[in-house]
């Protein structure tokens, strides 16, 4: 399990040891708002592991304020896109010995409403918590797809997905819905419509392991099923120039 927070980690190790009887777990430090640290992680698991079948991209920062990561990213798309881009290169290889293996980007609905804004894609000029969070979620889309494309031939699946609306707190940085008017009027109106995280893990389990799926590849799912994608994440030319932008940008170019 890669994990910014190693207590958190140990913790919920435990928890899965004593769940599934199961002591061939381990906590290994990656923090994505890092490349320093994401490079570590890479580099001890391809000389610890023999082989990687799925690799789950789920990393997530919501709305935040503007910060940055360690190498002034703006910490959105630092994180649910470049920290993931850069992850998934460095273990490519490892993914490739060990095919059929399959990669899932978690992204979400807000990709709908998400623009890759070239000229300030850094947030620079302009900083929108909420437009940076859907251009990070529709990052997540193009990726897949220019990835999909790139992987032909070699037994790597890609993936993207809408988990729905989890009950978790990737939402902390939104004062209206920690609220008191949300608490009071909004969350009982919304409860029948925000899963568990159990619940909300189906969609992720589905796609990384349904022996329906194995050789599909480049989609985007949404409750168990192929769903449809924005128009601008249909875009070929927009995704081949991230791609681009992302290796430069995380130094593999």
């Amino acid at each position: 399990m890669a994990s910014r927070d190693m207590k958190k980690c140990e913790e919920i190790r435990k928890d899965f040891v004593l769940q599934t009887g199961n002591k061939f777990i381990y906590c290994r430090k990656c923090d994505l708002a890092s490349q320093e640290s994401i490079r570590q992680f890479a580099s001890r698991f391809n000389s610890e592991e023999s082989r990687l079948d799925i690799l789950l991209n789920n990393a997530g920062v919501m709305r935040c304020p503007r910060s940055l990561t360690s190498e002034g990213i703006e910490m959105q798309i630092g994180v649910n896109h470049f920290g993931h881009f850069l992850l998934t290169h460095l273990l490519l290889d490892k993914l490739k010995k060990t095919a059929p293996s399959r990669i899932i980007n978690v992204s979400s609905v807000a990709h709908l409403r998400g623009e890759i804004d070239f000229n300030d894609l850094n947030s620079e000029k302009h900083y929108d918590p909420a437009k940076a969070y859907e251009q990070s979620k529709l990052a997540n889309v193009l990726f897949t797809r220019e990835l999909a494309k790139r992987l032909e031939g070699t037994g790597v699946t890609v993936n993207a997905l809408h988990p729905g609306i989890v009950d978790t707190n990737i939402a902390r940085h939104m004062d209206f819905v920690n609220s008191w008017f949300a608490s009071l009027f909004l969350k009982p109106l919304a409860w029948p419509f925000i899963r568990t995280p159990e619940r909300g893990a189906q969609t992720t389990l589905y796609a990384a392991l349904d022996p329906s799926l194995a050789n599909v590849t480049g989609k985007y799912f949404s409750n168990c099923a192929e769903s449809h994608v924005a128009p601008q994440a249909l875009d070929d030319d927009a995704a081949r120039k991230l791609f681009i932008t992302s290796l430069r940008w995380t130094r593999l170019h």
